[in-house]
């Protein structure tokens, strides 16, 4: 299963990656704004998702097509 960003880059667990979007957190009461760099990234059994952690929130799951490869 191959996983890619928003410009065609492939993603593999450990990549750390950027977000081209401001994003509002479900449940968490934040927005990760533009620009943050998110570390350590896993795979998921779904192409389109990737489990990541940020400060204070775990659980994370984002869209692939709303990063870019830092």
């Amino acid at each position: 299963m191959e996983v890619r960003d928003s410009a065609g880059n492939l993603l593999a667990d450990g990549d750390a990656v950027t977000l081209i979007k401001d994003l509002k957190v479900k449940g968490a009461g934040q927005t990760l704004k533009r620009g943050t760099v998110i570390r350590s990234i896993r795979l998921t059994g779904d192409p389109q998702e990737i489990d990541c952690r940020h400060e204070g929130i775990r659980g994370l799951v984002l869209r692939a097509e709303f990063v870019r490869k830092a």
